[in-house]
């Protein structure tokens, strides 16, 4: 009887074992990695429901819902949390903040449209492009926030054609021309639009997207340069957007800061090709990520892994780490998965397999320079296929100045590189990185290794690389480079 009842409870207990495996189709990502990874799973949301409508929304494209989205966001969190329906309809709509335990979820044909004002987003203590400063609040943020989630069918579009500069070669001459007609705009240089008197003020002053305000005055004089990412979510666990096409961004489109088990699953994420700082996917010192089955289109970088930058990203001292990229899609953008060049507190244990870049400018984009610190490594990529891409199947440039690859050529950027410097803590490294399994059919050059003279790149390995280029690989300042089966065929 007791040996009966042993086998009982063990047949049990595996049973229970294969039911929670079924349960998490995302322990898959995890199974078989090259480093150690917790398994990641999707929040777990309530399952308490309401719609925006019962808060006296209209989905009229008009009417602005902030207040109903605030009060129905309330309304949940008070009772534990649960999902917030928004229905069929465009949902015009100033930020809207997530809390715990909340689920936005978009209905097919629900659009939420962000207004394209100033006035409606105030100026907040954040971080943009990896350095501490003053931005307008996000259109849809959540900040120490636990199991969120945006899904569904539905689209979210940030009005971004408010918010950006835009230059004229990167438009038709009949867009440039629509452009200057706009009230209040102005060429702010030959070949520069901004949408503002406001924005150009703020430019002029700024180092590195940091203006040089002061004054409360200062600083709401400048409110439109002061253009957010449109998906903030800062130092949240546990979140998932699935399903949802995310567009139109007023600076970056996603980026999750300092965050620790995200899911980002089946979305679509673009922006036009000539939006200023529209990258797609910025994710920023987070923790044990799952980008999957997902399409970026942007008109900057796709998928893009970052920790701060310079000083302010090593005194935060958060690495971007344990990350799986899996079945994703890159088209238009500077690059298809790319690190840096924002990488100060470090970046680690990355894998990327089954993935392809269409006619992005670069493939496999890893970027940083002086000044920045850090250490990359135990990166990871696999099974990637690539076609008509304008520069570099693969670069590693480590004197990155802001511009892309495509705009260094054509402005015939040569850096320095054979004076060495002195190595500090603000000098970059990158090593360790295995990279196999790629099909390139059309490039501007194979590959760029580009290191610095006092660090170079290490121990980078090319394994069953296939590229067809009009240029060859050109390598620079790296050491421990390994390749096996590397075939370069050059473009007649």
């Amino acid at each position: 009887m007791k040996k009966l009842f042993l086998t009982i409870v063990a047949a049990l207990a595996v049973s229970l074992s294969v039911q929670a495996q079924s349960e998490n189709p995302y322990k898959k990502f995890t199974a078989k990695l090259p480093f150690a990874m917790p398994e990641v799973a999707a929040p777990v949301i309530p399952e308490r429901e309401v719609k925006l409508t019962d808060f006296g929304a209209v989905g009229d494209g008009i009417t602005l819902n902030t207040e109903a989205f605030a009060k129905a966001i309330d309304a949940l969190s008070s009772q534990g949390g649960g999902k917030l329906v928004v229905p069929q309809g465009v949902w015009h709509t100033g930020p809207i903040v997530l809390k715990s335990n909340i689920e936005l979820n978009l209905r097919a044909g629900a659009v939420i449209l962000f207004a394209a004002d100033e006035t409606l987003y105030p100026i907040i203590e954040t971080s943009f492009e990896g350095l501490d400063t003053r931005r307008l609040q996000s259109p849809l943020s959540a900040k120490g926030a636990e199991n969120i989630a945006i899904t569904g069918k539905g689209v979210i579009d940030g009005n971004g054609q408010y918010w950006r500069p835009v230059k004229k070669d990167k438009v038709t001459a009949k867009h440039w021309k629509q452009l200057l007609a706009i009230p209040g705009s102005q060429e702010m240089k030959p070949g520069y639009w901004v949408p503002s008197e406001g924005y150009a003020r703020g430019e002029k002053g700024a180092n590195m997207n940091v203006p040089s305000a002061q004054t409360e005055e200062e600083w709401n004089a400048i409110k439109r340069f002061l253009r957010p990412v449109m998906i903030s979510f800062v130092q949240c666990k546990n979140v998932l957007l699935k399903g949802v096409i995310f567009q139109n961004s007023p600076a970056w489109n996603l980026h999750p800061l300092m965050c620790e088990n995200v899911i980002i699953d089946q979305v679509l994420v673009r922006n036009p090709s000539y939006a200023q700082n529209g990258d797609a996917l910025d994710l920023e010192s987070c923790k044990n990520a799952l980008i999957v089955n997902s399409r970026f289109d942007a008109g900057d970088d796709g998928i893009c892994i970052k920790s701060g930058k310079d000083a302010d990203g090593r005194r935060r001292g958060i690495p971007c780490e344990n990350v799986v990229v899996n079945g994703c899609t890159v088209f238009a953008g500077h690059g298809g998965f790319v690190v840096g060049s924002e990488m100060s507190g470090g970046v680690k244990n990355i894998e990327v397999e089954n993935c392809q870049f269409l006619g992005t400018d670069v493939g496999l984009r890893f970027k940083s320079t002086r000044g920045r610190g850090g250490i990359v490594e135990n990166i990871y990529v696999k099974n990637v296929s690539m076609t008509d891409i304008k520069t570099d199947a693969i670069t590693f440039n480590m004197y990155y100045g802001g511009k892309s690859v495509a705009e260094m050529m054509e402005d015939g950027d040569n850096p320095d590189n054979t004076t060495k410097v002195p190595v500090t803590e603000e000098t970059p490294i990158f090593r360790n990185i295995d990279i196999k399994n790629i099909v390139c059919n059309g490039a501007g050059r194979a590959m760029e290794f580009n290191g610095l003279p006092e660090m170079p790149i290490d121990g980078i390995t090319l394994q069953n690389v296939t590229i067809l280029a009009k240029k060859n690989a050109v390598f620079t300042n790296c050491k421990n480079i390994k390749k096996k089966n590397v075939n370069i065929t050059l473009q007649q």
